[in-house]
């Protein structure tokens, strides 16, 4: 599903938030408007959500909606480790349309706070699972006999 990298990036960190908020991250999802997407002096951070309803711990997003050939290596992660880094926070989520590659998914159990990996693969295969965007083509359904009905 690499059509994401074809999106503005605008779009793109936004539907990395709401995915996030469909999987139960943040407040409630009336709520999704005040989550802070991207955009120019942004600080290297695309999306802050709260972790849990309480919101007691923050998420840090950066989403980069590369083509799949731009493959994403250890400089894009040191950057948004040093947006991490000044906003204090602890934890983050790197999203991309695109791939990581070797040495930027090396790099990820290198540093000193938790960065999450997120390429175009899962990416697409979390879009699915939480619904987001996609509806139901058909179904099919499968019966078994209810053996005991017959007793």
């Amino acid at each position: 599903m690499n059509c994401l990298s074809k999106f503005a990036p605008a779009f793109f960190a936004t539907l990395v938030v709401r995915l996030l908020f469909a999987m139960g991250y943040g407040a409630l999802v009336a709520e999704i408007s005040k989550a802070p997407t991207g955009g120019s002096g942004d600080g290297g951070v695309d999306g802050v959500i709260d972790h849990g309803i309480l919101g007691l711990d923050r998420i840090f997003v950066q989403a980069k909606r590369d083509a799949r050939a731009n493959t994403i290596g250890p400089a894009s992660k040191r950057d948004f480790f040093g947006s991490l880094e000044r906003f204090k926070a602890t934890k983050g989520l790197f999203v991309t349309a695109s791939a990581y590659t070797p040495p930027a998914r090396g790099a990820a159990s290198l540093l000193s706070k938790r960065i999450i990996l997120i390429d175009d693969g899962k990416l697409t295969r979390l879009i699915i699972e939480h619904n987001l965007g996609c509806r139901v083509e058909e179904t099919l359904e499968i019966k078994k006999m209810d053996e005991g009905f017959f007793e």
